[in-house]
């Protein structure tokens, strides 16, 4: 472990703070440090300024409540029990607040969970580790409300009315976490701050809907993309969009959207000073848990795809004793790597059931690349309701310049990322690049193997274009893979002779 703290600041306590903060459904290109100057994110783009803006992070799975199990657990929702959302965590995962506080952290989540097997909203119920004083998820919210509020709450027309902030949740959430950075200054603490906008109803003041008010978004070439060569449950999810006039297609419909991804912009800015006036040195860690496609590939919304606009997220870090001020860096990043890395940072052993690894130092040199290939995956997108395709297993590897996708149901995809940015032609069946594919594809399957995959097999090796693949074997690999959670839990018994396990993984 590479802790970056000096012995004087570990006994202060100074530098030992981090701040996670977090959007709901937000595409790079909607922040103008991304790119795209016509987003008016003044905010996020100071914070860019000021740290470290990562090109190539990538979420685990892009539904709300998967991606955010890997972002607060270091396990990866095949792991963790929560693949799909309204599916709640195990019993016997930690998140990181638990992990802080038996560290003598103080933990503060403030905003969404999304991870306690309720619905949207979730049960109200802080979970253990984390400081109840401050827990405010988004029922709590509702629960301050009048029944008529609530409906008004969950309606994008009542944004005809001039909203004020003090009815939003952001901005409660906002308060809620300024309140805890100016009380708890001279104390190690973890705070997450994490938003549900700018996610439906788009809820904000007038003043920001004014701002977009007959503003197209800019089109990119995928939204051409008439999905030939594409999975068949991507033109199933497209419907007839695909066979639509694409020349004549407006992108005027988000003004509601944008205009609630600038509001949540200035609620990210009232905490940011906050933190500059009381914590300074603390590390500051913003993304998002996924994107939307936005008429990309001629689909809408998030859910079982890999492209892009939904799994490629925004990732920026500030540290003023680390990060190199206003760079931007290549290296690739995994959701899955944050635990480790604010572990390493507040100094707390690093334990072996994490799936990611410490990014610290790419945090430091944003030229520094850690990992080789990141890995991300798809289960379900809701397990209440019917419908968003129902189960769709997919796994997905991604080097850094190529992506490939395994569609357990459907067909497969390969994207060259460098020679074609957009994912328009898919390359799974060209013979030039087959060993590049068939390379990320053992790396997948090593991958789902070592993770304990529970939805591993042979099923996911004997793809048509696999040449090479083994025969269907009942026994696969003949491993096992038993769960080492031993700051928790005694260690395991090996079922062969009921004494503790010495290896892990091993012949069965």
């Amino acid at each position: 472990m590479n802790s970056i703290l000096t012995e004087t600041e570990k006994n202060m306590g100074s530098g030992r703070k981090v701040v996670l903060i977090m959007t709901d459904t937000q595409r790079k290109d909607m922040l103008g440090c991304y790119g795209n100057k016509d987003m008016k994110t003044p905010n996020l783009d100071k914070l860019a300024e000021q740290g470290v803006r990562f090109e190539k992070a990538y979420c685990c799975q892009p539904v709300c409540g998967p991606a955010r199990a890997a972002l607060f657990t270091g396990i990866y929702p095949h792991s963790s029990g929560s693949w799909g959302n309204s599916m709640a965590l195990g019993d016997n995962v930690k998140t990181i607040g638990q992990r802080f506080a038996d560290n003598g952290i103080h933990c503060a989540y403030i905003g969404k969970w999304h991870l306690d097997g309720g619905d949207y909203f979730g049960v109200g119920r802080c979970p253990e580790g984390w400081d109840e004083n401050y827990w405010y998820d988004m029922r709590s919210y509702l629960e301050e409300l009048s029944e008529k509020d609530r409906v008004r709450s969950r309606l994008p027309k009542t944004n005809e009315e001039d909203l004020s902030e003090d009815f939003l949740y952001g901005h409660r959430v906002s308060d809620k976490a300024i309140d805890f950075i100016g009380k708890n200054t001279d104390e190690d603490f973890l705070l997450v701050v994490s938003y549900d906008e700018p996610h439906h109803p788009y809820l904000c003041p007038k003043r920001f809907i004014d701002m977009y008010k007959g503003y197209e978004f800019p089109k990119s070439p995928n939204i051409w993309d008439r999905l030939d060569d594409k999975p068949e449950h991507h033109k199933a999810w497209s419907g007839d969009a695909c066979k639509g006039d694409k020349d004549s297609l407006k992108l005027d419909a988000y003004t509601y959207f944008l205009a609630c991804n600038s509001y949540v912009d200035y609620e990210i800015g009232r905490v940011m000073e906050a933190i500059e006036k009381n914590a300074p040195d603390a590390l500051v860690i913003y993304t998002t848990d996924h994107g939307d496609m936005m008429n990309s590939h001629s689909i809408g919304g998030k859910g079982a795809a890999m492209y892009e606009e939904i799994t490629n997220v925004p990732l920026i870090v500030k540290c003023p004793e680390v990060a190199s001020k206003g760079s931007a860096s290549e290296s690739l990043i995994s959701h899955i790597d944050i635990v480790p890395t604010m572990m390493d940072f507040m100094d707390v052993e690093i334990p072996s059931i994490l799936e990611g690894t410490t990014v610290l130092e790419a945090f430091e040199d944003p030229d520094v690349f850690i990992n080789d290939e990141i890995f991300i995956e798809f289960g379900r997108y809701e397990v209440d309701h019917d419908g968003f395709g129902g189960f769709q297993p997919i796994r997905c590897c991604r080097d850094s310049r190529y992506k490939l996708v395994i569609n357990l149901l459907a067909s497969d995809e390969l994207y060259d990322l460098e020679e074609d940015s957009y994912e328009m032609k898919n390359l799974i069946n060209s013979e030039e690049h087959a060993k590049i594919r068939d390379g990320l594809h053992d790396k997948l399957l090593e991958w789902m193997n070592r993770t304990r995959d529970p939805f591993r097999g042979y099923y996911w090796e004997r793809r048509p274009w696999r040449k090479d693949a083994k025969d269907a074997s009942w026994s696969y690999t003949g491993m096992t893979r038993q769960r080492e959670n031993e700051e928790y839990e005694p260690r395991q018994l090996d079922y062969s002779t009921g004494l503790e396990i010495t290896e892990a993984q091993r012949k069965k």
